[in-house]
């Protein structure tokens, strides 16, 4: 039976709840009138293989049962079978774990061709066979032979998201990597399709298929202005609001952000009401929420950190936990993602929903050292 409802304000204010006599003061967020934790789990890393869906599955229960509600994943994740280990999850958690859809942000992404549940051996017939001959999508509309974000693309896309995770809605959908398509259109081009998609989610939106929608970038938010693959946050919400009046869906960005890579809080790319500004000055200027990927880089960034900035952000026992806290203290971050397949990671990451997060005026002292 398919999982009916969404995140909600009174279901995410009971999740919080359940945590008040252990959680840190600020490990909640409010945000788009929802308590988000200031961690959560993504799904990207793994084997495309039975044991790592077991993993998954764990983890994803694990996370929940600890204090972190928000879950993200995407289509082309492990060829769909992220998606799936978490559509088992969430049966587990709403049918013997005792907690309700409408306590969890459930996100996921709609852009890159996914396969389905490992590769297969003939690349171009698999994609003709599965969205070309279908009508889903023509080759002409998929940019460097792996990624689209036509309308009826997305639709399939979400449409498949849903079945996979055995879901009547989606929280929050991202296209995924949009800045992939700027490679080869024009910038007009571009947000064209933009508008497109963005038109057409917005009417996903109105079917109630979805809450809010956004963008999930890697260099977008990341880039001077001006340089190959920018993104104007403004212009995006602009659009939206076009579409969707001032009560549009488009209230989500997702970008990297850890110790190595720092531009969005550091890089002055976006104008907002002609005044420059970070992209998460930028955001929190539009009523966007920002979600942090890579929060420690695939391990890049959760070893060998320096004795001042470990002291600085708290002295925790493990790097790892040290470069999360970095990431979920800075200013506009609302989540830190962090990729945890095994319980022991789970464990030991969410032990930081029990730490406040550093201080602003803290923050702002030990970042000039970073």
């Amino acid at each position: 039976m398919t999982i009916t409802g969404h995140a909600t304000l009174a279901g995410t204010t009971h999740y919080r709840e359940r945590f008040k006599d252990i959680a840190a003061q600020n490990h909640f967020r409010l945000q788009q009138n929802l308590w988000l934790s200031s961690i959560g789990i993504g799904t990207y890393l793994g084997n495309a293989d039975e044991a790592t869906d077991a993993r998954y599955l764990e983890s994803v229960t694990r996370v929940v049962e600890l204090g972190a509600n928000v879950i993200d994943t995407a289509a082309n994740y492990r060829f769909q079978r992220s998606e799936r280990a978490i559509g088992k999850a969430l049966r587990q958690l709403t049918a013997v774990h005792g907690f309700a859809r409408n306590e969890i942000l459930i996100c996921t992404k709609g852009g890159y061709l996914p396969f389905d549940g490992g590769p297969p051996t003939d690349v171009r017939r698999y994609v003709e066979e599965t969205f070309v001959k279908p009508g889903i999508a023509r080759f002409e509309d998929i940019v460097g032979g792996s990624h689209c974000m036509t309308p009826a693309y997305l639709q399939n896309q979400l449409d498949q998201s849903l079945r996979n995770m055995d879901l009547a809605a989606i929280d929050v959908y991202y296209i995924h990597n949009p800045e992939s398509q700027l490679g080869q259109v024009s910038e007009e081009e571009f947000y064209a399709r933009l508008r497109a998609a963005f038109e057409s989610l917005e009417k996903r939106r109105a079917e109630r298929q979805l809450e809010y929608y956004g963008v999930a970038t890697w260099n977008g938010f990341r880039v001077p202005a001006g340089s190959s693959g920018y993104h104007s946050l403004a212009k995006m919400a602009a659009i939206a609001r076009e579409l969707g009046g001032e009560t549009h869906g488009f209230r989500f960005v997702q970008l990297p952000f850890n110790l190595a890579m720092p531009e969005a809080l550091t890089l002055s790319n976006q104008i907002v009401d002609g005044q420059h500004m970070s992209t998460l000055e930028a955001a929190a200027a539009l009523g966007v929420t920002v979600v942090s990927s890579a929060s420690i880089f695939q391990g890049r960034v959760a070893q060998g950190l320096p004795k001042d900035l470990r002291e600085s952000l708290g002295s925790l026992p493990r790097d790892a936990q040290t470069a999360i806290q970095f990431v979920r203290s800075a200013p506009g971050i609302a989540t830190a993602l962090v990729g945890m397949s095994r319980r022991e990671h789970v464990d030991e990451n969410l032990q930081l929903m029990r730490v406040e997060p550093v201080h602003p005026e803290d923050f702002a002292k030990l970042f000039s050292e970073v």
